[in-house]
């Protein structure tokens, strides 16, 4: 359901899974992973202002590869991916907002990201533009320091 859903936004998401890491590599983009539910209330409040908003799927399109993840159909992966954000110190819950390298790499990321900025939360548009900074700028650091996904384990 929560796949379904996106399918009618502008953003054009890849499933978990090799051929997404694939097209990142082969683009040389980060990947941006989503992992949300249908009953989550601030899944669907960022999926309205954010990646149902032309202009942030036109930058999500020309800058990573989209990755959707339903959390309750993918719960083994779900949860795999919340371990990794904790370990990262970073912001977790619903939904999960990851920036990761071709090679599995977490290197950015939060929870819910705000239309606006709030507090020490970025607005979800910058949030993009410095996890995009970052992958350009740093990735040798990056691949050095980052939480690697070890993506060949069980989802």
């Amino acid at each position: 359901m929560y796949l379904r859903r996106a399918s009618q936004q502008p953003v054009d998401w890849y499933p978990w899974g090799d051929a997404a890491f694939q097209r990142a590599r082969e683009l040389d983009r980060p990947l941006l992973i989503d992992v949300g539910a249908v009953w989550c209330a601030w899944c669907d409040l960022m999926d309205r202002h954010g990646y149902t908003q032309p202009e942030v799927a036109a930058y999500i399109n020309a800058n990573f590869v989209a990755v959707k993840v339903d959390y309750d159909a993918q719960e083994k992966l779900s949860a795999r991916l919340q371990r990794a954000q904790a370990w990262m110190n970073l912001p977790g819950g619903l939904p999960l907002t990851m920036f990761v390298t071709p090679t599995g790499r977490l290197y950015y990321g939060g929870a819910y990201f705000p239309e606006h900025a709030s507090g020490d939360k970025p607005a979800f548009r910058d949030a993009l533009r410095e996890a995009e900074r970052l992958y350009r700028e740093s990735r040798a650091q990056i691949e050095r320091e980052a939480f690697d996904l070890e993506l060949g384990k069980e989802e």
